[in-house]
């Protein structure tokens, strides 16, 4: 009896042990998941905290930087180099192409209606030698007479300069400029237009003389002439006279034709838009 008693006394402790052991081992079991949980939750949470920080971290790195912009130089454009000396020839043939565009130029102004007479610079007057002739007339009350005259005179130049154009071209071009440098640095204005009326001139008016008389045919200047003179001639003691009208007009249609050649070469010196051919930029752009 007595050793049944203790052999259930220690049955009875062996199986309070054992339950003390199970019981502690799912205590620890609970306590270590929720440990586990509590990490995994924690990581959560900082990777969700990473994640929202990521956009914001992106879009600012993605944000461009505003580039510094770099002023450009400032480039000034080199003068184009100059020869060092103008030659003779190339003077001279600025000179001719001058002249050629000046009597070009003259030409068309004056072959106009009115390019003449309309013109206080180079209207032809009655000749200085019958001065007296257009006094006398114009106070016996023939003055319309010497008005046609005058006219008439006109006319002849303005109809007869288109002829003049070869004629002063073959001049032009025949010039032999020994000076030509002398004429280029020079400040008369119209040093080349004085250049060829003064060696040319001659010929000039040789040639030009039929042409004129042909036109002064043409627009009855010689009728309308011979009509003043005839008046003129009629009037008691006067001394009579017949001055030769071909010959005046001739000089003084040449003269006109000079005085506007010198005007072109005037505005070539002066105007750099008046330098419309490479000659006459190279040579009159050229600084002595």
């Amino acid at each position: 009896m007595q050793k049944s008693l203790i052999c259930l006394v220690l049955l009875c402790a062996t199986a309070f042990s054992v339950q003390a052991q199970t019981s502690s081992a799912k205590k620890s079991s609970s306590s270590s998941k929720k440990t586990s949980t509590t990490k995994s939750s924690s990581s959560s949470k900082a990777k969700t905290t990473q994640t929202a920080s990521t956009p914001a971290a992106a879009t600012s790195a993605t944000v461009p930087a505003t580039p510094i912009a770099t002023p450009k130089p400032i480039v000034t454009p080199a003068e184009p180099a100059k020869p060092a000396q103008l030659s003779q020839g190339d003077a001279a043939d600025g000179i001719r192409d001058a002249l050629s565009k000046g009597i070009g130029k003259a030409v068309e102004v004056v072959s106009k209606t009115d390019g003449y007479f309309k013109n206080p610079l180079i209207k032809i007057p009655f000749p200085s030698e019958a001065q007296d002739v257009e006094s006398v007339l114009r106070k016996v009350g023939a003055g319309s007479k010497v008005d046609e005259a005058i006219e008439s005179l006109n006319r002849a130049a303005e109809n007869a300069a288109v002829g003049a154009l070869p004629i002063f071209g073959d001049a032009i071009k025949s010039l032999t400029l020994n000076d030509a440098l002398a004429i280029v640095q020079g400040t008369n204005e119209r040093a080349a237009t004085d250049f060829l009326q003064r060696t040319t001139v001659k010929q000039l008016t040789e040639k030009f003389k039929p042409i004129i008389q042909t036109s002064l045919e043409k627009v009855d200047a010689t009728k309308y002439w011979g009509a003043v003179m005839g008046a003129y001639n009629q009037v008691p003691f006067v001394k009579k006279m017949n001055p030769d009208l071909s010959q005046y007009v001739t000089e003084k249609a040449i003269d006109g034709l000079f005085t506007m050649v010198a005007q072109e070469e005037k505005e070539i010196r002066k105007n750099p838009l008046a330098r419309t051919t490479d000659i006459l930029k190279k040579v009159f752009d050229f600084k002595f």
